[in-house]
């Protein structure tokens, strides 16, 4: 490609061309992005595709420009996902882009972002040029999480920082929908309206242009797109799988058992796929950040990653773009969306980890909440209180596990049951909060939940 190929790809996307949208704000993620960005570091968004990074990235430069920062001839967007770039590109090309740049636009101290990078190949040395001779500011966005991470800290060992963005959180959620709620009058005043939408959000999720679409064809069309684009750019084309057929088969049953226990030395046969081939699929699923894994609890390390994991997936609406009946799995939604809240604060708190809790006796907690050496808290996921059996065998696992584990908070995540009660086994009496999974989701603007 020459010159001028490169150069009208570029002002497509950047300020100093034709570029001239305006996403919606994420202050929590901005402030982040304001906090830990570094002329010394690169400064790398990490997350599943259509999370919203690149919009995190023009938020970031619009800022930095009406506080005047930056001009807009000072930051140059290399969006990779364009088409009109011949694949693979490689670190030569990205000196050819960023000298056409330097050219043409004569920037002061220029901020460089490398938008959807795992399609460069040997892009890490670009960076390191770019950090070692302080000729620019980095930004790099990736939707291969933990592969990106590995490159990275091959070749820019302590001079990147890592923030994973993912899709909307309800409070995001709600605030895209034209409602901000800051402190707990305000949601007790809009409490019907922010569960009608709690209902919209459990079942579409949360990616934002899903969000903002009016009709639930173009939401399940897109969500369909952004499954397969996963799949195929993120996990297909970057691992060189050949078994598309089997890996989509195995993608689809997690979709469809989302929140359970996953033996893969069982869904092997269901996959028709050897043992190493479904670990490594299933290894590159969560690479991309279409599902997450969940390991049991467990003070032996050895045991802990010997133990069958739970499966989350990263946005809830997947499930209904799948054709599976949102109504009649609604317990397993709310788990999972509660899991993908877990990992959004983890991203924000280094200092925690998720796990779930299961004894000899097979009773089980969904989440363990470690901060450091402490377990913080026990999270039982339970949406229906009113079947007695159900109930008391949710709240013994969870007593029990407090217990074990000398942990007091204790909360049990409800359909919209909320109480404060004193419960004991053996015993030993336990304070257990019960709080609806809406009301959880807004606990940062609720102090006291």
């Amino acid at each position: 490609m020459n010159e001028t190929e490169f150069l009208n790809i570029l002002s497509d996307w950047n300020y100093w061309g034709s570029f001239d949208e305006q996403p919606y704000a994420r202050p929590d993620y901005l402030a982040r992005v304001e906090k830990l960005h570094s002329q010394k570091t690169a400064t790398v968004l990490l997350g599943v595709r259509r999370a919203g990074k690149s919009s995190l990235i023009y938020l970031f430069i619009n800022q930095k420009i009406k506080k005047g920062h930056f001009q807009t001839k000072d930051t140059l967007i290399i969006n990779f996902e364009d088409p009109r770039f011949y694949l693979p590109l490689s670190s030569d090309d990205l000196f050819k882009i960023y000298e056409a740049y330097l050219k043409h636009l004569d920037p002061s101290l220029p901020l460089v972002v490398l938008d959807e990078v795992q399609n460069v190949q040997g892009w890490e040395k670009f960076v390191r040029y770019l950090l070692e001779t302080k000729k620019a500011q980095v930004i790099v966005t990736g939707s291969s999480s933990k592969t990106l991470g590995r490159e990275i800290s091959t070749v820019l060992t302590g001079r990147h920082v890592d923030i994973e963005v993912f899709p909307l959180s309800f409070p995001e959620f709600l605030q895209f929908k034209g409602l901000t709620v800051t402190n707990a009058m305000e949601i007790a005043k809009h409490r019907v309206t922010i569960k009608r939408l709690f209902d919209e959000y459990a079942q579409w999720g949360g990616f934002p242009e899903v969000v903002l679409s009016d009709s639930a064809l173009r939401k399940r069309e897109l969500l369909t797109r952004y499954f397969e684009d996963i799949l195929i750019k993120d996990v297909v084309k970057r691992f060189g799988i050949k078994e598309i057929e089997k890996l989509e088969q195995l993608a689809s049953l997690f979709i469809s058992n989302m929140a359970t226990l996953q033996s893969l030395n069982k869904i092997k046969d269901r996959v028709g796929a050897s043992l190493d081939t479904v670990q490594r699929f299933a290894s590159y699923l969560e690479t991309a950040r279409l599902f997450f894994m969940v390991q049991k609890f467990d003070y032996s390390l050895g045991q802990q990653i010997r133990s069958i994991s739970k499966v989350y997936t990263v946005d809830p609406g997947f499930y209904a773009a799948k054709g599976f009946r949102f109504s009649e799995n609604y317990g397993h939604i709310a788990e999972n969306m509660a899991a993908i809240e877990l990992f959004r604060r983890c991203a924000f708190d280094p200092l925690l980890e998720i796990y779930y809790w299961k004894d000899q006796q097979q009773r089980e907690v969904d989440f363990v909440v470690k901060a450091g050496a402490k377990i913080k808290q026990l999270i039982q996921v339970c949406w229906n209180l009113n079947q007695e059996k159900t109930r008391e065998r949710e709240i013994k696992s969870l007593l029990k596990a407090g217990v074990e584990c000398n942990c007091e908070e204790l909360l049990v995540i409800t359909d919209d049951y909320e109480a404060m009660e004193t419960l004991s086994q053996n015993g030993a009496k336990k304070p257990v909060r019960f709080l609806p999974l809406w009301r959880w989701l807004l606990s940062h603007v609720s102090p006291g939940h």
